[in-house]
């Protein structure tokens, strides 16, 4: 019988995401009875989900491996990246402002601004 629903290197959709690391992981969880989340690493440190945007939650969200987060984490990883770019937008309209109210007054601009 032939499933078109599988692909030639196993599963597709949401399933790709559970890797057997992950699987496994939840396996376990299931028959001791615990949540399906991993709650033990949020002693370990800020969770990205709570993570203040800036330069370090840039640098832990390229640092991410998106093929082992699980669908929830990969969630909380796109809810992070849409904090990033609301601070960064925010962050070039101040300088947008800034450069605009001193041109506005009189003060030209230095060209060797990068």
């Amino acid at each position: 019988m032939n499933d078109a629903s599988r692909s030639a290197d196993g599963m597709r959709g949401p399933m790709k995401a559970m890797s057997p690391g992950v699987v496994d992981f939840l396996f376990r969880q299931l028959v001791a009875g615990e949540p399906p989340e991993d709650v033990q690493w949020r002693h370990e440190g800020v969770v990205l989900g709570e993570q203040a945007p800036g330069a370090e939650l840039a640098r832990r969200l390229t640092e991410t491996d998106l093929d082992a987060l699980t669908p929830l984490e990969l969630f909380e990883y796109v809810r992070a990246t849409q904090r990033l770019v609301t601070w960064a937008e925010h962050l070039k309209e101040l300088a947008v402002s800034r450069y605009c109210s001193e041109e506005a007054a009189g003060t030209p601009a230095s060209p060797n601004v990068r």
